[in-house]
């Protein structure tokens, strides 16, 4: 059922993005930089930092869009060009691919590691936390999306 619900968000948020390019990166609400973009590139970080850098104990999978001198850098540096906007969706389909992967593989929902900020968390954890980070994150999808050509609904 979790992995259901998580996958069902996911697709969410390709549909909030669909044929749509450049406006991914150009339509924040100012003064955020919150933008469709900014969005993909910060689930793809998501993803990778509960699964791979924690779960799977993977201490080479640090983020890819933003830093510790660079918090904001998953909104703030998308830009609307071709190449950021590829990137953005080849990182994210990697992460989710280790994701579905992983969790496919584990024993249980029950495996755990630690995190610094939350302690002990168990792939159980993970999972509802993802759906709730895709679900936040795709009602502002669904704004952003609506400002950009109208577009409600699924």
């Amino acid at each position: 059922m979790l992995v259901g619900f998580l996958a069902d968000q996911r697709a969410t948020l390709v549909l909030k993005c669909a044929g749509i390019t450049d406006d991914l990166a150009r339509r924040a609400v100012e003064p955020s930089t919150l933008s469709l973009l900014g969005l993909v590139r910060h689930l793809a970080d998501v993803e990778r930092h509960w699964f791979r850098e924690i779960l799977a104990g993977q201490a080479d999978a640090a983020p890819l869009f933003s830093s510790p001198a660079d918090p904001d850098g998953d909104f703030d540096g998308a830009t609307p060009d071709a190449a950021t906007v590829t990137a953005a969706w080849d990182a994210w389909h990697a992460a989710v691919d280790f994701a579905e992967r992983f969790t496919a593989e584990a024993p249980d929902l029950d495996i755990s590691a630690h995190d610094a900020w939350r302690g002990t968390v168990s792939l159980r954890w993970v999972l509802i936390h993802m759906i709730e980070e895709y679900a936040r994150h795709n009602g502002h999808a669904d704004l952003l999306r609506e400002r950009i050509d109208g577009a409600t609904g699924v």
